[in-house]
């Protein structure tokens, strides 16, 4: 049986319901005389019948063909993401060749620190936006190819199907590697749109880092909550497969920055015990925050992780619940990739709880550095005995002569090797001053 011939209709002018609003928008002006029905039922019934044309005898799709069936809101095409996407598809193999589907749904298992990171390779690569072209990994490269790509999924899904991978959360719940999704049914293809959820910016949830594909390429960037635009019509949702990882899935704490996703709160706080507290230590240290530590920064959570990094949230502008002293995802994002401000020294040089001065942190102690505490390292060097390589008398530049000294200090404590660099970390500092 032939299939029917798509017939477009013009919408009756004076019906505003929200189908005929749509269709008015988008369709052509049909031939002269067509101007009489209901275009959004007149709609409903073509593509009924092409799919049960499609489908074979026995096959019909009743629920389209009801004249005046109720049609959700529907949001003007303008407003809508300039995102369009294709259908479910097998992965792509070389030469883009379709490889074989196994005809299985699968739901692999991953961590969310392996999602961020599979979304952070296409940010990294710019990944162009197109619905019809696939990636050397074999996922399409719009929005919910994307999403498949990044959830591991086994092929490429749409914006249709991808809640079936997923479990509906509340904004409450959403945590990284989550998803916002928004299917439009009224327009898949055109108007729906699909993000990764990356953590809340701040403590008010009113923003968030999100992950997306879009026009030009993939991109990351602090979005409102839940969208520019629909933002009513966006649905949080966590993939089936999330686990919590074991050793041989978590990503290496002691990675470059690119490849640090934050690993989640779970690894922070009282009785926290592993690398990624070692790892946020050291780079609170080198922003400036090694004077909250006695003994440098190690795997088990501290009172001086707290300090440090509420230091560090205080010196963004935090206040209140936004500088609580446990890292966020946007707290860890400005530490690993060195942006935001560091923690400003310690005036004067107060002494610290145990007595010595506050150790100001490793900044300020290295070429080309020119403050207060570099004085303040050489005068306590040369009152120990340590002053040999001065010529001139200790001052503000960091000099190779201030390098040389702590390396003798250190070396005096009975340290090698790394450990006698000639650069002061806490514990030198403290042992120095005490």
């Amino acid at each position: 049986m032939a299939a029917p011939v798509f017939e477009e209709i013009d919408p009756v002018s004076d019906c505003d319901c929200p189908g005929c609003v749509h269709w008015r928008r988008v369709l052509p002006p049909s031939p002269a005389g067509r101007t009489a029905g209901h275009p959004a039922a007149h709609r409903a019934l073509a593509v009924a019948a092409a799919a049960s044309a499609a489908l074979g005898a026995g096959h019909a799709v009743p629920a389209l063909a009801v004249p005046h069936a109720p049609v959700p809101p529907v949001v003007p095409a303008g407003e809508e993401p300039d995102t369009p996407q294709g259908g479910t598809a097998p992965l792509h193999g070389l030469g883009g060749q379709a490889a074989t589907p196994t005809g299985v749904v699968e739901t692999p298992w991953t961590t969310r620190a392996e999602i961020i990171a599979r979304a952070r390779t296409w940010v990294a690569a710019q990944v162009p936006y197109s619905m019809d072209a696939y990636w050397s990994d074999g996922y399409r490269q719009d929005c919910s190819g994307f999403v498949s790509m990044a959830w591991n999924l086994p092929g490429n899904e749409w914006t249709g199907s991808l809640q079936q991978y997923g479990v509906r959360i509340s904004k409450e719940e959403l945590q990284p590697g989550d998803i916002l999704l928004f299917h439009n049914p009224s327009d898949p293809r055109n108007g729906s749109h699909v993000v990764i959820f990356g953590g809340w910016t701040d403590h008010t949830r009113t923003s968030y880092l999100a992950y997306e594909q879009a026009r030009p390429h993939t991109r990351r960037q602090i979005t409102p909550y839940a969208y520019w635009n629909s933002s009513g019509r966006y649905v949080p949702y966590r993939y089936r497969g999330i686990t919590a990882g074991s050793a041989g899935s978590q990503p290496d704490p002691g990675a470059s920055p690119s490849a640090g996703a934050f690993p989640g709160a779970v690894y922070f706080g009282p009785g926290a015990n592993n690398p990624y507290v070692t790892r946020l230590g050291r780079m609170l240290v080198a922003r400036g925050g090694g004077r909250f530590y006695r003994l440098g920064p190690g795997p088990r959570w501290s009172d001086a992780d707290r300090r440090a990094t509420q230091a560090f949230q205080q010196a963004q502008g935090w206040r209140g619940a936004a500088a609580d002293g446990l890292p966020g995802p946007l707290t860890w994002e400005l530490l690993v990739t060195g942006q935001g401000r560091d923690i400003p020294a310690q005036a004067g040089g107060t002494p610290s709880s145990h007595g010595v001065p506050g150790y100001p942190g490793r900044a300020l102690f290295r070429p080309g550095a020119d403050n207060a505490y570099v004085t303040q390292l050489g005068r306590q060097l040369v009152k120990k005995g340590f002053g040999t390589y001065y010529r001139t008398g200790p001052g503000p530049r960091w000099s190779e002569a201030d390098r040389r000294n702590v390396e003798a200090f250190q070396r005096a404590q009975g340290w090698r090797g790394g450990a006698a660099d000639g650069y002061p970390g806490p514990e030198t500092w403290r042992r120095l001053f005490s």
